[in-house]
């Protein structure tokens, strides 16, 4: 009788197990902690464990390139709107004074081949060189009068010399040749009248330069003839550079007077 309830030593059945037996309880777990550590790691199962990546990382490429596809194209619809705007411009026969001269450093813009009428060009190209001729007289004006005040002249005409040049150089352009190259470009009477008021003026001051009376400080801040008859006595060599001053300021003076009638009878016969 008691062998009959004795368990199968051949049965391969599972033994019961007591739910209430903490043995079995152990066992049970014992058994189930594989499952969850895989269930949990996720090795050999269809679902994964999710790993969190930041997205920032995945598509930082992307949108560097997508910024630089914008970046790009707004520079390629303000490259279109400005030169649609020169076009229009250019229609509009407005001039832009963009600066080409001189070459090695732009600081005024002049293209008297394009911009000028054919029949004004060669008056402009004197313009243009009786404009150079007051900027070389004041120049070597402060060259002869640095010599002079080297051999003892006086630092006062030294820099009476510096305010004429620095003062000379921009006022003539400002004041009389940019008026001249638009008036010749734009056919402007008002700007013809400019120029013709502050060309007088120009020819005045080169009168005075080479005649260089004894007012401001004896005359010696300029290398007139007086200036050169003066100083010739004292120093030969001061005086040999009053005397190339004098003639360049003669020669600027005769210029700027041809100058002058050859554009009042442009001005007249084309008006």
């Amino acid at each position: 009788m008691g062998r009959r309830n004795d368990p199968n030593p051949f049965d391969e059945g599972e033994p019961e197990i007591n739910p209430f037996s903490n043995d079995t309880a152990a066992a049970g777990s014992k058994s189930r902690i594989p499952k969850v550590v895989a269930s949990t790691l996720g090795f050999g199962q269809k679902n994964d464990a999710n790993v969190d990546i930041p997205l920032d990382t995945m598509n930082d490429p992307r949108k560097k390139e997508k910024e630089l596809a914008t970046w790009e194209s707004d520079l390629n619809r303000r490259e279109r709107e400005i030169k649609r705007r020169e076009d229009a411009v250019a229609r509009a026969g407005v001039p832009v004074d963009d600066k080409n001269w001189p070459p090695c450093f732009p600081i005024i813009h002049h293209d008297i081949a394009n911009e000028i009428p054919v029949p004004a060009q060669r008056l402009q190209y004197l313009a243009f060189a009786s404009w150079l001729g007051i900027l070389l007289c004041l120049v070597f004006n402060v060259i002869a009068i640095t010599v002079c005040w080297i051999r003892g002249g006086g630092v006062k005409i030294f820099f009476l010399a510096i305010i004429y040049a620095l003062l000379g150089c921009p006022l003539s352009y400002v004041l009389w040749y940019r008026p001249l190259y638009r008036a010749m470009r734009t056919d402007s009477a008002l700007k013809f009248s400019w120029f013709f008021m502050f060309y007088l003026l120009h020819i005045a001051f080169c009168i005075f330069a080479a005649i260089a009376p004894p007012i401001i400080f004896h005359g010696k801040s300029l290398t007139g003839i007086l200036a050169a008859i003066d100083v010739f006595s004292d120093h030969v060599l001061v005086g040999i550079f009053y005397l190339i001053g004098f003639a360049l300021f003669c020669l600027e003076s005769l210029l700027s007077l041809w100058v002058l009638q050859k554009i009042y009878f442009y001005f007249r016969g084309h008006k």
